[in-house]
Formats: structure tokens, C-alpha cells, sequence
């Protein structure tokens, strides 16, 4: 049974406890740190779009369409859908010649409620672009352009089913993904992601040990070392472009810049690369509450960067008020959370 992570007061009294693992680890495989079972396998979901955007990079299709630091960016995000996030796949497209139709993500509207409303009084209908994958997907569209100019076939028709498993383009990215972690994906439990992608099951020790490499570069082949850095470091540059107003990873790259890489994921998933350290984070809130997934992840960083930064405290004891605004509880990191990471308190 996995330890219990985060805590939630109402008052001074807890109310709720999440529990989970966390996995940090090197890029070799050495294990920094392990609470919980970090060995049973968990769907990373999103936490790991900076992985599959590597045949992006890897491929040519980055320089042969001339992406900015911003379009990198938003190929690894979850954006909130505000108007610079679609302005910015639709710019991928445009490079491409193809549109919003030619996306196989879905329409999904945007999370940023007032761009939301905002949308609703004006009557505006949303598109994929306005899908939190809609620059991952913008990304997959772009490598298999790139593959259709070197097969000599038409770029839409070629895309055209990019989400299938089956897809050479779907292939690169499983194929990274399994370089990556060092888990063939072919034999791990499969399913379908939100955005209709594959997404395979995976332990929090091969997914840290990803996020490891993925920051240093050792282990991987030097395409994707070279695609990974490049990919960081858009990140880093362009950190709204990852997820957008007032979001954790956005934020928290805002302030730390290329020393901390760090990427949500549904149903409580964190992952993380801390190149100054060498290591990789992966965890993950068992019931899948993303806001005890942040507390986590932000007293983790907090932990190696050494640092008492109130960006990441305001995550990891966060205060939660009604809709009064007055103060009701906070959340905190448990024992179990604290110890593991920083030894027994005194």
C-alpha cells in the first residue's frame, strides 16, 4: 500500500490524505529516492509530451519548418487554450500548408475560464486548436509532412490516421518512448489517451529514469539527447507556452528556467528533469487528485533544488478559501513525504 503523500486540512484537522508513489532517479537507473511502489506500471499521460515530441526534433521536421521556441513549447504542453495558444498551432499548420482539420485530437474548449466565457458571449464555436494537445499534435502533423516529402506522397493524405498505433509516425514516437525509459512499449498494457493517441502503462522508476536522461542526455542516442535539450529549452524560454495563465508548470518554469523541467499529467502525474542534478522525478497521486499531484511536485523540487522559494511553498502548503474568500484549510506534504525526502524530522 502506497504511503500517503499529501494531507488536507479543514482547520487544523485533516480531512482528506492522498496517497502515492515518487521516483527519483539518475540516468544511469540509480535510485535517489523511492516512496511507495514505484514499480508498478501507471499511465503517464501527458506528463510525457517533451518524450514524444523528441522524433519532432530528431526527424528534421523542427528545422525543416523552422519552429520557433514558442511551437516547441507548445508541442510538449497542456495549454489552457487562450488565444496565443491556438494562434500558435495555427501557426504550425499554416508553415505546413494545412489547417485545423487536418488535427486528429478533437475539439476540446478551453480550460482558462474567461477565455471561455469570453468565447460563449461572442458565439464562438471552439476547434482543435483550442485542444490542451492541439501543439503535440500540431508536432506529429509536421514529422509526418516531413515523411511524405521523403516518400514523395501527399503531405494531408499521408497524415491522415497519424493517432493509430500503426502509423509511421506513431511508430517514432513509441519508438522514443521505449528508447527513453528503456521499456519496450509494445509489451506494456496499452490504452487510448484523451487526445486519441496510444498511451502505455509504465513504472514510476522507468519514467523517472527517462526524465533523467532526458535532462543530461546520457542514455539516450545524441538525436534525441540533442532533441531533448532543445525541447527544454524552448520550455524554458517560453514557459507560457506550456500550459498558460496561472498554471503550475508554466509558473514554476517562469521562475527556475532550465534548471527545472517539469510537465503534468492526468489522473495525478508529475514528471520532472533536473538537469543541474542528473536526476528524473516521476510520481503519482493514487486517486488521481491533481492539486495534491502539484504539492507533491513542488515539495519535491523544493527538496533537491534546496530552496525555500514561496512560489513552490504556496503549492506544497497551499491555503484553500471559500468562496468568501476566507481561509479554511491548506494542504501540506504528509510525513511519510517529508521523511522520505529529507530524513526523520527532529
Amino acid at each position: 500500500m502506497n504511503p500517503t503523500l499529501i494531507e488536507v486540512l479543514r482547520g487544523s484537522t485533516v480531512e482528506s490524505r492522498h496517497a502515492g508513489a515518487v521516483a527519483i532517479v539518475d540516468a544511469v537507473g540509480a535510485v535517489h529516492t523511492a516512496l511507495g511502489d514505484i514499480d508498478r506500471p501507471v499511465f503517464p499521460r501527458s506528463a510525457v509530451k517533451l518524450l514524444q515530441a523528441l522524433p519532432l526534433v530528431a526527424s528534421g521536421a523542427a528545422d525543416a519548418y523552422q519552429l520557433t521556441d514558442a511551437e516547441l513549447a507548445l508541442a510538449c504542453a497542456s495549454h489552457s487554450g487562450e488565444p496565443a495558444h491556438v494562434a500558435t498551432a495555427a501557426g504550425v499548420l499554416a508553415k505546413l500548408g494545412l489547417d485545423e482539420t487536418s488535427l486528429e485530437c478533437g475539439t476540446q474548449w478551453p480550460s482558462r475560464e474567461p477565455v471561455l466565457r469570453g468565447m460563449v458571449a461572442r458565439g464562438e464555436a471552439a476547434t482543435p486548436l483550442h485542444n490542451n494537445c492541439s501543439g503535440k499534435h500540431s508536432g506529429f502533423v509536421c514529422v509526418a509532412c516531413l515523411m511524405a516529402r521523403q516518400a514523395g506522397a501527399e503531405a494531408a493524405q499521408f497524415a491522415r490516421g497519424y493517432v493509430a498505433a500503426d502509423h509511421p509516425v506513431m511508430r517514432e514516437v513509441s519508438a522514443a518512448l521505449s528508447a527513453a525509459t528503456g521499456v519496450d512499449v509494445e509489451h506494456a498494457p496499452r490504452g487510448t489517451d484523451g487526445c486519441s493517441i496510444p498511451t502505455f502503462a509504465l513504472p514510476l522508476r522507468a519514467l523517472a529514469l527517462a526524465f533523467a536522461r532526458a535532462g543530461t542526455g546520457q542514455g539516450l542516442s545524441p538525436a534525441h539527447a540533442r532533441a531533448a535539450q532543445r525541447l527544454r529549452e524552448a520550455a524554458a524560454r517560453a514557459p507560457f507556452m506550456v500550459g498558460g495563465t496561472d498554471r503550475f508548470d508554466t509558473r514554476v518554469m517562469q521562475a527556475f528556467g532550465e534548471r527545472l523541467f517539469c510537465k503534468i499529467g492526468a489522473e495525478g502525474v508529475y514528471c520532472a528533469a533536473l538537469p543541474e542534478l542528473g536526476l528524473g522525478v516521476a510520481l503519482k497521486i493514487d486517486d488521481g487528485a491533481a492539486r495534491a499531484a502539484e504539492a507533491a511536485m513542488a515539495d519535491v523540487a523544493q527538496t533537491l533544488l534546496r530552496t525555500e522559494d514561496e512560489l513552490l511553498r504556496g503549492y506544497s502548503h497551499a491555503v484553500l478559501r471559500n468562496w468568501r474568500g476566507t481561509e479554511v484549510g491548506a494542504l501540506r506534504p504528509a510525513q511519510e513525504l517529508s521523511t522520505g525526502l529529507r530524513g526523520p524530522r527532529h
